[in-house]
């Protein structure tokens, strides 16, 4: 199975996109300047305990307080705040706790009243996002993912990812972990580190520590809702989590981004930087790898299966319901329980493919089409969890299904959820469900290409147009964009772009700047997005 990454940059950040074998399995927006990510470190402060949820609400600068539980202190917290109160006061300085003498465990069954007053300043790390009208979630029990290991302060243990089946392996690397691990800090070893040598543990070891020394660096002078550490970029940490030898492609079409990638694969996985590839094409990355048509056909709200069956996905706040049915399919097969369970095995390798694409959470409820048999159920239910398994890195329960055809699905959610609108609005009546015949989009541009070569004196012009006006302008013998090259004697160049709606157009100058018309950028109803140069 290969898989490639593919970074599109764009003005507000960049869009990451996860291919196997050719199919979008996972989707990420990582918006410029983005706060409040997984794993990121803040100075917070208390603004309210409330003793009736056994909690407190935290001030890390997000407009609503964030949340933090009495369980989500971590045993460690005494230590935690001993380290915090001495370093503020400067009476020791730098990260390392080889000298530091850690406090009791606090009591697991204790009271948040006992732990933190009003205004009191506490490291805390975001575990969840920001979700609907929720604000963060937080934990004080710290830590800090690597590739191969995650380092815990105040921690002794060394713990291993349950994945790693092999005892001797399990012992191996608990082995090598314990020898070169540094006093006062705890290990988790991640699945990725099986088969790795000390040189690479320790190296990976090593960049953690000094993640966690630079920011207690900080820690002495910073303000209240300071960042203290910070996650890596959303493309650092996919490849972090999920760069292993099947990858064999990383495009970018940004040379910051190219570089920054490169540079991280260097850290990380040296053998791997010839797979970095710096993007050139004519098209637009996304358009070229297929990717704007798979999440479009992805996102919606009815996903087709290919042996003739659909989805309906349908979001509520409390949960999510996936409703299957079989299509067209019911005339192919010989019976109806076939026929169930031939489009229900298809449904299920797809939803656990959707729930990892828009990275759904919480509680999912999927409606299978009825089948009588135990055999052909727990079939389906074998599916799923083996899908999600060899997929999904986030945790997850998947039930069997009940005697109403029902399986329900619990998947971990620290993030919002991935949302793309895939109804397009019409740009011309703004989903009042009337407009101008759309045939007139033609003469607008033609309007528009002759302003620019005659009034405006343009020398080149780049039209940006949805796929079917593409086609319209550049087929035939004789072509539309022909006849405007024997009119005008200057070439237009064409481009695709399928985020464009039918009517929608924009042209861009040779330096790939959106040309003004009469003042102002035509946008032809709504607003499009940049196109690059492109040369046809």
């Amino acid at each position: 199975m290969s898989k490639e990454l593919i970074i599109s940059s764009a003005q507000t950040g960049c869009r990451i996109a996860l291919l196997k074998d050719k199919s979008l399995v996972e989707f990420h927006h990582d918006v410029e300047g983005s706060k409040f990510v997984v794993g990121d470190i803040y100075l917070g402060t208390v603004k309210k305990v409330v003793p009736g949820l056994n909690a407190a609400f935290i001030d890390i600068g997000y407009e609503k307080d964030a949340f933090l539980h009495y369980l989500d202190l971590g045993a460690q917290f005494n230590s935690l705040q001993k380290f915090t109160k001495l370093i503020r006061a400067k009476k020791i300085t730098g990260g390392k706790l080889t000298k530091f003498r850690a406090e009791k465990d606090i009591d697991k069954h204790g009271k948040i009243s006992q732990q933190l007053s009003k205004n009191q300043l506490i490291p805390v790390q975001v575990v969840k996002e920001p979700i609907s009208t929720k604000g963060p979630r937080l934990s004080c029990e710290l830590s800090i993912a690597g590739r191969f290991l995650v380092l815990v302060p105040f921690s002794s243990a060394v713990s291993i990812s349950k994945r790693i089946g092999s005892s001797d392996e399990r012992k191996r690397l608990v082995r090598l972990v314990q020898s070169i691990k540094p006093e006062n800090f705890g290990v988790i070893i991640r699945t990725v580190a099986e088969g790795k040598e000390v040189a690479e543990l320790d190296r990976d070891l090593k960049n953690l520590v000094k993640t966690w020394e630079d920011g207690i660096d900080r820690l002495p002078k910073a303000a209240p809702r300071e960042k203290l550490i910070g996650e890596l970029s959303k493309t650092s940490s996919l490849l972090r989590d999920v760069l292993n030898e099947s990858f064999d492609n990383i495009q970018v079409d940004d040379r910051k981004i190219y570089e920054e990638v490169k540079g991280y694969i260097q850290q990380i996985a040296p053998d791997k930087e010839k797979i970095v590839k710096l993007y050139s094409g004519k098209a637009k990355i996304f358009e070229q790898f297929g990717i704007e048509k798979q999440i479009k056909s992805a996102f919606g709200q009815t996903v087709s299966l290919k042996g003739g069956g659909y989805l309906i996905i349908e979001h509520t706040e409390a949960l999510h319901v996936i409703d299957v049915n079989s299509g067209n399919k019911s005339n192919r097969e010989e019976n109806q329980e076939t026929t169930a369970t031939s489009v229900n095995t298809e449904a299920a390798k797809e939803i656990a493919r959707q729930l990892q694409l828009r990275d759904m959470g919480g509680i999912i409820v999927v409606d299978f089409i009825d089948m009588r048999h135990a055999k052909n159920k727990s079939l389906i239910h074998k599916i799923m969890k083996d899908e999600m398994a060899a997929n999904d890195r986030a945790k997850h329960t998947v039930l069997p299904l009940s005697k109403f055809g029902l399986m329900q699905i619990t998947r971990e959610r620290v993030r919002p959820q991935m949302n793309i609108v895939t109804k397009e609005t019409c740009p011309s009546c703004n989903g009042t469900g009337s407009i101008s015949a759309s045939i007139l989009v033609t003469d607008l541009i033609e309007q528009h290409v002759q302003h620019l070569f005659v009034k405006q004196n343009e020398k080149h012009l780049v039209l940006a147009v949805h796929p079917f006006l593409h086609s319209y302008y550049s087929h035939g013998m004789i072509s539309k964009r022909m006849r405007w090259f024997f009119k005008y004697k200057k070439w237009v160049n064409l481009v695709r772009d399928s985020s464009l709606g039918i009517t929608e157009f924009k042209f861009v100058n040779r330096e790939g700047e959106e040309i003004e018309l009469n003042g102002s950028k035509e946008k032809n109803g709504t607003e499009v997005v940049s196109v690059e140069k492109e040369v046809n």
